[in-house]
């Protein structure tokens, strides 16, 4: 079974960190962006082999969107 899973990414000065907010502790990290996808995919699935069906199914129940937004500051 597949799911979709809302990811945020963030660089700072020493790589790359991801979280995914439904998925409660979870968090990985990587040097590049390839590498921190790759992280994610493994780490998430093996955070959702330790979940019950039950519980997949209230840890995916919704969407997450972001984007960014230019402010200008007089």
């Amino acid at each position: 079974m597949s799911y979709k899973v809302s990811i945020v990414i963030e660089k700072d000065g020493y790589g790359y960190y991801a979280y995914a907010p439904d998925l409660e502790g979870y968090q990985t990290q990587g040097d590049t962006i390839d590498e921190v996808m790759a992280n994610v995919k493994e780490a998430i699935e093996l955070y959702l082999e330790t979940l019950s069906e039950e519980e997949i199914k209230e840890s995916m129940s919704k969407e997450i969107l972001t984007t960014t937004l230019e402010i200008q500051v007089a």
